[in-house]
């Protein structure tokens, strides 16, 4: 993959250096994109699931040399249902990983130093699943849902808290659409970029109950790194985030090089898929929606931020004296903001 750039203007970047002040970054990102044959920073990424196209912006970077035009040489490894990505984060096999600002926060409790600097996701794509007949989050109080073991630590809480939801009401899901299919009183929970797909082609087209369209406040697929990368290479971070978010902006232009890299990570992705799953971005505002429409994509808030740890704290899953800040940082998202 590493290429050496081209000659001109060699030698006015060196790696590691900060700079301070808003003029500086800028000159800083347009020297890496402009500097000669110097060594591409490596930066291994680790996604949260097989490729797809909630990860295009991403494989777009690499595709189209945007991450190569910033200094880097990007390694993106697939996560998947057996991948613990805070642990190889951790372990220094990845530099930066597709985290969840909930399970970011509770890292805190453990003292796990794992920073949020960016949010591709403006809205969590998690949502409940009905058949057509169900028309509201309040029909499903006292039904079956089926949901992930790990829904009792992110939205199960939520939707007790706010739609009186209980414990009984949970199923274990096996990440298969196949007893939705085949029964009209299943409720589940999905993607609304991926689970309605496999829905719609076997002949149902659901209700979907987007929770971000309801308050629920996380963010989702955030960028993750170690306060060490933090500390010690945030101009490697700087660019990264920066590359990134191009990345996303030219995938919903062209998603044609992303796709091609997608498929040949994970085979047995099809077109339509992809096509669905981009459909579906751009109808929810998943990158491009809320606040990225005027702040650019990427964009991070602290007023968000603390909406989702109050929620926490709230819930009792975190201490309420808990120091919510240090699960992130503002600093690394773009100076000069990529707007959809």
């Amino acid at each position: 993959m590493t290429k050496a750039r081209g000659k001109q203007f060699e030698g006015l970047w060196k790696r590691g250096r900060r700079f301070v002040t808003g003029l500086a970054l800028g000159a800083g990102l347009l020297s890496a994109a402009v500097a000669g044959a110097a060594e591409l920073d490596k930066v291994v990424f680790g996604t949260n699931w097989f490729a797809q196209a909630e990860h295009g912006g991403f494989y777009q970077a690499k595709a189209t040399g945007i991450y190569k035009k910033y200094g880097l040489d990007v390694d993106i490894e697939m996560g998947g249902p057996q991948v613990n990505n805070v642990q190889l984060l951790l372990a220094g096999k990845q530099n930066i990983t597709m985290g969840y600002p909930i399970r970011n926060i509770k890292s805190l409790v453990q003292d796990l130093p794992v920073v949020t600097i960016a949010a591709p996701f403006q809205s969590d794509p998690q949502a409940l699943l009905a058949h057509p007949h169900v028309k509201s989050l309040e029909e499903i109080k006292g039904k079956p849902v089926y949901v992930f073991s790990g829904a009792k630590q992110t939205f199960w809480p939520w939707l007790e808290a706010n739609y009186g939801f209980t414990d009984d009401m949970i199923r274990p899901y096996t990440f298969s659409v196949q007893p939705f299919l085949a029964d009209k009183s299943v409720v589940q929970q999905g993607y609304v970029t991926s689970e309605p797909f496999a829905m719609e082609k076997g002949g149902v087209t659901p209700s979907v109950f987007l929770f971000a369209e309801y308050g629920y406040p996380p963010y989702a697929q955030t960028l993750e790194t170690t306060r060490e990368w933090v500390e010690e290479k945030p101009e490697v971070l700087r660019r990264f985030v920066q590359a990134s978010m191009e990345g996303w902006k030219s995938y919903f232009e062209n998603p044609a090089p992303a796709n091609a890299l997608i498929k040949q990570d994970n085979p047995q992705m099809t077109d339509e898929q992809i096509a669905f799953g981009i459909e579906k971005m751009k109808e929810y505002g998943l990158v491009a929606g809320g606040d990225a429409k005027t702040e650019g994509l990427g964009v991070m808030t602290d007023a968000r931020w603390k909406a989702t740890f109050d929620f926490m704290a709230e819930a009792g899953m975190v201490p309420k004296d808990l120091d919510y800040k240090k699960a992130y940082t503002l600093e690394f998202l773009p100076e000069e903001p990529v707007l959809p």
